[in-house]
């Protein structure tokens, strides 16, 4: 019987080949079989892998068929890298892969990657928590085809004055910025960052009020995160406070306080 392997999950990064992590670098190296999602994971990613391996587009496959690709290379010995875009702890999909998978007792490891919020806050050259303004950030989506239970519908999550990084809604702009702007304020400051890390990145400033005009003129309709809340207003010099962490007064274990 063949020598078997566990099959790989990886959560490639936003889109940069280098945005990856070493370990997930190193798995794609020594892959035989490589099932990625080709509407979202850049092919520049890829290229990590050897020219050998067989590369697997799962966007026009069902579940069904993506598993039974999974359990045949498993099975035959080979060493198996499912791809997701991103990290896999979110909108990857993973879990239901899986779970067939842990039904027929197959063995698999998951290896996490860069979130695009994490790109995104990276290509503002900002942090999305800040002193006195917000300490929380929530990663979410907005109800479409896709639904979102009610407790955590838009405006009950912007209630909390946190910075909101809301997926896969981008077509839903128009009335995620209405639906915040009766919380947040219709000059409440968003950023739309579309296809992050990729060459092709743009990053959109507006505030609630505009920002859907911006995006209609710029024709972009999939592929970007909406950004919203009080810390996106650093970049305009209103920050209100700094970390305590620095602060010449502040103590901690490493440091006493001056004076």
């Amino acid at each position: 019987m063949a020598d078997q392997h566990p099959i790989l999950f990886l959560g490639a990064g936003p889109g940069d080949p280098e945005l990856i992590t070493v370990k997930g670098m190193r798995a794609l190296a020594q892959a035989q079989v490589v099932l990625y999602a080709g509407s979202l994971v850049s092919p520049a990613v890829l290229a990590w892998a050897p020219p050998t391996a067989t590369l697997i587009d799962t966007a026009p496959l069902t579940l069904e068929e993506i598993v039974a690709h999974l359990r045949q290379a498993y099975r035959a010995g080979q060493r198996v890298v499912r791809v997701h875009s991103g990290d896999t702890s979110l909108f990857s999909a993973m879990q239901e892969q899986l779970e067939l998978l842990e039904q027929e007792g197959i063995p698999c490891q998951v290896i996490p990657g860069v979130t695009a919020a994490s790109a995104a806050a990276a290509a503002l050259g900002q942090e999305l928590t800040l002193p006195e303004v917000t300490q929380t950030v929530i990663l979410t989506r907005a109800a479409g085809r896709t639904p979102v239970p009610e407790r955590e519908n838009l405006r009950a999550l912007a209630a909390h004055g946190a910075t909101l990084v809301i997926y896969l809604s981008i077509g839903l702009l128009e009335q995620v910025a209405a639906d915040l702007a009766t919380v947040y304020g219709p000059e409440a400051p968003v950023v739309v960052a579309y296809r992050v890390s990729w060459p092709e990145e743009r990053l959109l400033r507006g505030t609630l009020a505009d920002i859907a005009a911006k995006v209609r003129q710029a024709n972009i309709t999939r592929q970007a995160l909406i950004m919203v809340g009080p810390a996106l207003a650093a970049w305009e010099g209103r920050l209100q406070a700094r970390s305590r962490l620095y602060d010449v007064t502040f103590s901690h274990g490493w440091r006493d306080a001056a004076g």
